[in-house]
């Protein structure tokens, strides 16, 4: 009895899931991706609120959030992370993309570093300075690789610490392959990203005064807004 328990245990505790067909544990990648998204939309609507208005309640809150969020995955299980659980949720209905569990641990560990430092000065020392800003840029930069590309830019560091090669890495990327033709950037699409920047640069010459005019109201809503206030006053 007591060992069924340390089996049942030890399957809810353990880094990464043991799948058919795979030597190592692993980790789905779409719910790594959907809690990626969901982390970088909460921290860069707290810095566009810092920006706009100069409060830091929500990038505090999201500190403790970020910084709480990969303490569990690292040394209690991802299986408990409240971002991993909510992208689960978000992405169950799609296939799993089996990713390898050792290389993720080594990405959040260093997530945990830097959740650690911000927690530090942000929340506790109560300052912000450029190191406060160089990590949020950081932090931001690997959510949205990861999220937007598939990209797990810490896990590039785990050939540094485990002096070995990764497993089962998105997209398999960690093999060496040939390229299949659909991936292929010809010339020609090349140059339509060229021309497309040619014709941004263009619209801003044409109209860089428009651009520093405030647009009027055309329908005339904010008029009949302020009038309709001045008559509830009077």
């Amino acid at each position: 009895m007591n060992q069924s328990k340390k089996i049942s245990m030890g399957k809810w505790f353990n880094f990464g899931e043991t799948v058919e067909g795979y030597n190592i544990p692993v980790l789905n990648e779409r719910e790594i991706r959907a809690a990626a998204g969901i982390l970088f939309l909460a921290i860069y609507t707290s810095i566009m609120i810092i920006i706009f208005t100069g409060n830091f309640v929500p990038m505090k809150y999201n500190i403790i959030i970020f910084f709480v969020d990969f303490l569990i995955r690292v040394y209690i299980s991802p299986k408990f992370s409240p971002s991993l659980i909510v992208g689960r949720l978000i992405v169950s209905r799609q296939n799993p993309e089996y990713v390898g569990a050792a290389q993720k641990k080594v990405a959040w560990t260093i997530g945990v570093a830097l959740g650690l430092v911000m927690f530090a000065l942000m929340v506790v020392v109560n300052s912000y300075s450029q190191i406060t800003g160089i990590i949020c840029l950081i932090c931001l930069i690997f959510l949205f690789f990861e999220s937007a590309f598939g990209i797990c830019l810490g896990c590039l560091f785990y050939k540094w610490f485990k002096k070995e090669k990764a497993q089962y890495c998105p997209g398999e990327i960690c093999d060496v392959q040939k390229r299949h033709d659909i991936q292929k950037t010809s010339g020609i699409q090349l140059l339509a990203i060229m021309g497309f920047l040619a014709i941004i640069f263009l619209a801003g010459f044409l109209f860089n005064n428009n651009f520093k005019e405030k647009p009027f109201d055309l329908l005339g809503i904010d008029k009949a807004s302020q009038a309709g206030q001045k008559g509830i006053q009077n």
